[in-house]
């Protein structure tokens, strides 16, 4: 089956950092289907790669992952210069009060909770923040 918004060239770009493959291939179909282009990493070192290369809108971010953590990750995306202003939402497993807090310090743009939110919660803040400029 064909999506018939098939010109990605103008879909807003959005970087699905996510190390577990099954959770991220539900997020890519969904907002591919909601008219995304998505590319999805499973690390935080091919994140900060793919933020400069790829030039996202928006970034998904976990926060637990191998090799280098979400909130390092949210800390070198803020202090480069081509991806100091991009989006960032952070979807996590942790939900206590100062992971929270370490994110907003980080500069993240929000903060979600997976065991908190379905998908569709999650498209409605990428939304949001696209039209909150």
């Amino acid at each position: 089956m064909m999506n018939p918004q098939t010109d990605t060239s103008k879909a807003p770009k959005i970087l699905l950092v996510e190390d577990d493959d099954a959770l991220a291939n539900v997020y890519v179909t969904r907002l591919q289907a909601e008219g995304f282009n998505v590319k999805r990493v499973p690390n935080g070192e091919d994140a900060l790669a793919a933020a400069i290369e790829y030039r996202p809108v928006l970034i998904i971010l976990d926060v637990m992952m191998p090799k280098v953590s979400g909130f390092d990750v949210l800390d070198i995306l803020r202090n480069t210069p081509e991806t100091a202003n991009v989006k960032v939402i952070m979807l996590t497993a942790l939900s206590q009060d100062t992971d929270k807090q370490r994110a907003e310090q980080l500069g993240a743009d929000d903060y979600l909770v997976k065991s908190q939110v379905v998908i569709a919660d999650v498209v409605e803040r990428i939304k949001h923040h696209l039209t909150s400029n």
